[in-house]
């Protein structure tokens, strides 16, 4: 309780030192139109606003501490495909991420001060593990948010190839049918849409559809996905058919996905033995010959005493 009260104060510090240092004329507006009804915005609105600045506020404050770490090209040039895959398209998503890396470490060393544990544990193994746990999160984090996002994707592949199959069987071409179904399913398949529609964007903007559909491939990094796109570059150069393609591609996806299923429940009863043999196997055996060893014990005292 005390190191969440601790780690609120200090959040609540770094807020408002966000909002004084870089957003002071937003909050000069907001005093001016408290102070002047006639001048206010909508209430939804402006509480959409507040927090959306409160937000940008803590972004800028913590991409000032990104230039404490040495970094190579390179290495931004991995971080920022990474943040891609994970859906972070800003141009500062970068920045934050290592202004992230130094603010973490802080954060944690202070809630361990705070918290006394330098005082019961080793301050050395504290200290070490605060900057270690804090330099180290933001890639954790930022591979489960990828691995999410992919599982996200590839998950919604049949669906959004079923959905083009149709449009293209009724007409459409397939950059029309690739916009159309990113419309569509925008709520349903939020991630995968999202792809298709920077796919639609590239075209419009010039590129050639298949260096764009290669391009999704490269964005996103799944197998299933990348393995569609093959097969359609390959359909549009040989001039087969493309619904038949995409709808061939996903039964194999379901096919896939079923056998998938099935491979894991095959595995479940190997899975099972080293919780039967460590946590039930002994209770049982202490359950059936408790009784039996206690009542042997107990015979051979009463042999020993006579």
């Amino acid at each position: 309780m005390i190191v969440l009260f601790t780690f609120g104060v200090i959040f609540l510090l770094f807020a408002s030192g966000g909002l004084l240092l870089f957003y002071r004329e937003a909050m000069l507006k907001r005093i001016s139109e408290a102070i002047d009804p006639k001048t206010a915005k909508p209430k939804g609105r402006s509480v959409l606003e507040s927090i959306q600045q409160t937000g940008s506020s803590l972004g800028g404050l913590v991409e000032h501490f990104e230039h404490v770490l040495p970094r190579s090209q390179a290495e931004v040039s991995v971080v920022s495909q990474r943040l891609i895959r994970a859906g972070n398209r800003n141009e500062s998503a970068v920045k934050v991420f290592y202004g992230m890396k130094v603010v973490a470490p802080v954060l944690l060393c202070i809630i361990a001060v705070v918290s006394g544990l330098p005082h019961v544990l080793s301050p050395f193994f504290v200290y070490a593990t605060a900057l270690g746990l804090g330099f180290l999160g933001p890639d954790f984090w930022l591979g489960r948010q990828i691995t999410k996002r992919q599982k996200a994707i590839e998950k919604g592949l049949p669906d959004v190839l079923d959905l083009l199959v149709i449009c293209i069987e009724a007409g459409l071409s397939l950059d029309q049918a690739t916009a159309r179904t990113a419309e569509e399913l925008n709520k349903a398949q939020p991630e995968l849409c999202d792809e298709l529609t920077v796919v639609v964007l590239e075209q419009r903007a010039g590129r050639p559809r298949a260096e764009a559909w290669k391009h999704l491939a490269e964005r996103t990094g799944v197998e299933s996905l990348r393995n569609m796109v093959s097969m359609l570059v390959q359909s549009e150069q040989l001039g087969t058919s493309i619904a038949k393609t995409l709808r061939i591609h996903a039964d194999t996806l379901r096919t896939q996905r079923v056998q998938a299923i099935e491979e894991q429940a095959a595995k479940t009863s190997v899975k099972l033995v080293f919780p039967l043999v460590f946590f039930i196997f002994p209770a049982l055996f202490l359950v059936v010959l408790g009784p039996a060893v206690l009542i042997m014990i107990d015979s051979f005292k009463a042999l020993t005493n006579q």
